[in-house]
């Protein structure tokens, strides 16, 4: 009888607010405050789209997430959904200007954000997206600086890498990499092997989004190896762009050895959390690997240690169970 996935303990390291909400909740806020509900994108087998459907799902639901209730909400639901998985801890990525204009002020987003997430097993990272300019790149780094002592752990770039330039955002990561925090940009979801490299050299990423088209140079995998920079793979994100498909990148990473950690990404616009990522890439790789990317997910978080190491020891268990 297969191991079950849900027992396996795990990080999800790569998971945005506003994607991780349950589509009654979105659908809940947004009739609350007399919106459209989010449009339809079939998920179909074969069928791709263009990044534009998924931003309009995106934004439509980003705006009915109004006050810090709405916010504690999500999530304190995020983390429930992810702890039904096995997930023992959760990372959610925001830019807090999406939400400052209800809430006053990105400040006051982060503070929100952080409250919510007080006694949950959960941090805060923060992030600007490819298409902004530096400047306002910087002014989210510095907010990540800030309130590192009161929880937040790192700081990210997000959306559509081809909007931006990986060197106009230098400045901003070594703001973040002076004060210790985490690195993680999305990378090499469309943009080639060189695009994992730029962030990996010039942004000193500690971890990276996607980043599944570095196997498209096998001098970039080899960087990551020896870096020892993990991937935070989304199995479900990639087949409605027709971008590399996980189910053959994870085996390959791995035996390149990347450090490979699965993420749910948006589970509200792709409908998957994380059993079943970990179901989809089940379909190519050993139990074995699995622990061993769940390992890599546990130690590449910014979870306490006594928690990493309880998670840690779960994971032996279940691989010899």
């Amino acid at each position: 009888m297969p191991r079950d996935l849900r027992a396996l303990p795990k990080a999800n390291l790569h998971l945005h607010l506003t994607g991780s909400m349950r589509p009654s909740t979105a659908a809940e806020l947004a009739a609350n405050y007399g919106l459209p509900a989010l449009p339809a994108v079939p998920i179909e087998p074969g069928v791709v789209h263009g990044w534009d459907a998924f931003q309009a799902r995106y934004d439509t639901a980003r705006a009915a997430v109004r006050s810090a209730e709405d916010i504690a909400r999500v999530v304190r639901e995020a983390v429930e959904q992810d702890a039904a998985d096995g997930v023992g801890w959760t990372e959610l990525q925001v830019d807090p200007t999406s939400y400052a204009g209800w809430l006053g002020s990105p400040e006051a987003v982060v503070e929100a954000l952080l409250d919510a997430a007080r006694g949950l097993p959960a941090g805060v990272v923060l992030a600007a997206s490819w298409g902004a300019d530096p400047e306002h790149a910087e002014r989210i780094a510095a907010l990540a600086v800030k309130y590192a002592p009161d929880g937040v752990l790192g700081f990210g770039l997000s959306n559509d890498e081809r909007r931006g330039r990986v060197g106009d955002f230098v400045q901003a990561f070594r703001l973040v990499a002076d004060a210790g925090l985490a690195r993680v940009p999305h990378a090499g979801f469309y943009e080639g092997a060189w695009h994992v490299r730029e962030c990996v050299e010039l942004l000193g990423a500690t971890r990276i989004g996607h980043g599944l088209t570095a196997l498209q140079d096998p001098s970039v995998v080899a960087l990551l190896a020896e870096r020892q920079v993990p991937l935070e793979v989304c199995p479900t994100s990639y087949p409605p762009f027709g971008v590399a498909p996980a189910l053959t990148a994870v085996p390959a990473l791995l035996a390149g050895g990347v450090p490979v950690a699965l993420a749910t990404d948006d589970p509200l616009l792709f409908g998957t959390g994380m059993v079943g990522q970990y179901e989809i890439v089940r379909q190519a790789c050993s139990d074995a690997d699995l622990a061993t990317i769940a390992a890599t997910s546990v130690r590449s978080s910014r979870a306490p240690a006594s928690l990493r190491r309880l998670m840690l020891e779960g994971i032996q268990g279940w691989l010899g169970g």
